[in-house]
């Protein structure tokens, strides 16, 4: 007996995918304040809450979350899913969710938006917002559980990340489509621009050109529509032209798209995002303007309302953490610790179990607050096919307690990537052996990436004790 729990143990412990970074991460990020009360257990609580209340076991191993007719699935819920179990490490749900969102593509390869149940199409074609989400988070489970197993999340974001590209992005403007069947210029979702991803997904696919344009252009439509509107602090409208104007395609939305209400309330956590992991000093202005709206307009986190005009008046009356939460996020950036640490306790004691849109973004919001919402390494590297032969690089010793030696060919670039993405140093080579000293970088994984003037590259991995 005792021999065969032994081996059923074994075989579980084997079964077991390794995991890159378990949960919680705890990450300091580069940029921004953190709150000081911060917990990742308050996320551990948030998530197990969530995944309860709103996901639901389907057949083949597929799983789905509910909205707010329960009876019904969105692909931004889908994706918001994805996005959670994959920092979260739960590898389990993740593959579920993704298959799930596979079981359900249109023709351009993107999830349609409303599914009934387990299965059938109830909203045709996909939401950006979604396919954002989704591609994000495959980046983040190739970065987890690597790619060798039954899903290639590598291949998956890639392909995931070209469909966006070529169907939800409008040709030659840059501008963000909010879906791949219609939209760009003339009307577009502010609440969808996501310029911390398009950062990662330029670097994933070695594609930065493209991705970098679009995340400017993102800055110019949010900058466009606080100036011609007269906005207050960064009250973006739901929908907009790229111009900035309100669009007269939105009139099928509350109010026209033309206030700050549930589409909009997720913007300043999007751009919060691209400040904590790049410092982007547009995602950093957009922040503080936001973070002061709330602490100076409004006198404090208390007194947020779920709507406003452009102009800063109320149009809502429910105290939600849709909007509470994305206002804290902006706070990181907002030079005002107390300001912060108040936005933070604000969210946590907010209690709306059975919401499914503000109970997960709460979730989100929490993940990104408490340091679990981090850009991985793999976003800040190459991933293609390398030329060069692995044999030919070496780096020992490793583990290492200071120093490294690499043997590479002459005239390489190293650039050596700590646990948070950045690059703490590069060098040319001028011999085949290089010895880098890490004595005052902190404990943990370290990336070492060797490029050659091709910007053909390998990477190794490097444990600092």
């Amino acid at each position: 007996m005792k021999n065969l729990l032994f081996a059923m143990a074994f075989l579980c412990v084997a079964e077991s995918p390794a995991q890159t970074q378990p949960f919680p991460a705890n990450k300091i990020y580069g940029n921004g304040l953190m709150a000081s009360a911060r917990n990742s257990q308050d996320a551990q609580t948030s998530y197990d809450t969530w995944k309860m209340n709103f996901v639901e076991t389907c057949s083949n191993g597929r799983f789905r979350v509910k909205f707010d007719n329960s009876a019904q699935t969105v692909s931004e819920g889908i994706a918001y899913g994805m996005l959670l179990s994959a920092y979260k490490g739960d590898k389990t749900l993740f593959d579920g969710l993704w298959l799930y969102y596979k079981d359900n593509v249109n023709g351009n390869g993107v999830m349609n938006w409303k599914i009934n149940g387990c299965s059938g199409t109830a909203g045709q074609n996909g939401a950006t917002d979604a396919e954002l989400d989704a591609a994000l988070a495959l980046i983040v489970a190739d970065y987890q559980w690597a790619s060798a197993g039954t899903i290639n999340y590598k291949n998956d974001a890639k392909t995931l990340i070209a469909a966006i590209k070529n169907h939800e992005v409008e040709a030659n403007t840059y501008v963000l489509k909010p879906g791949d069947q219609f939209g760009g210029s003339s009307i577009t979702n502010p609440s969808y621009f996501s310029p911390a991803y398009y950062r990662a997904f330029g670097a994933y696919t070695n594609d930065s050109v493209f991705w970098n344009q679009v995340a400017a252009k993102a800055y110019t439509v949010i900058n466009n529509n606080l100036t011609v509107n007269n906005a207050a602090g960064g009250l973006v409208s739901d929908w907009c032209e790229a111009s900035g104007a309100y669009s007269s395609q939105a009139g099928q939305y509350a109010n026209g798209g033309r206030n700050y209400q549930y589409d909009a309330a997720r913007t300043p956590w999007r751009i919060a995002v691209d400040y904590l992991w790049y410092g982007t000093a547009e995602a950093k202005t957009y922040s503080k303007k936001s973070s002061d709206f709330v602490r100076v307009n409004l006198g404090g986190s208390a007194n947020i309302k779920d709507g406003y005009s452009q102009n800063g008046s109320a149009t809502g009356q429910w105290h939600n953490a849709t909007f509470v939460g994305a206002f804290a996020c902006a706070a990181m950036g907002g030079e005002n610790q107390a300001h912060l640490d108040a936005s933070y306790a604000d969210l946590k004691n907010l209690n709306e179990p059975n919401s499914y849109f503000n109970h997960t973004l709460k979730t989100l919001y929490t993940f990104l607050l408490t340091g679990n919402f981090y850009l991985p390494l793999n976003a800040t590297l190459s991933n293609d096919n390398f030329d060069i032969e692995k044999s030919t690089v070496t780096l020992f010793p490793n583990p290492s307690a200071d120093r490294i030696t690499i043997s590479a060919p002459q005239q390489s670039t190293i650039s050596v990537i700590s646990p948070s993405g950045s690059v703490i140093h590069q060098q040319k080579t001028n011999s085949e052996t290089t010895e880098i000293n890490l004595a005052n970088q902190a404990s943990g994984v370290y990336f070492v990436k060797i490029s050659n003037d091709e910007f053909k590259s390998i990477t190794k991995k490097v444990i600092l004790k």
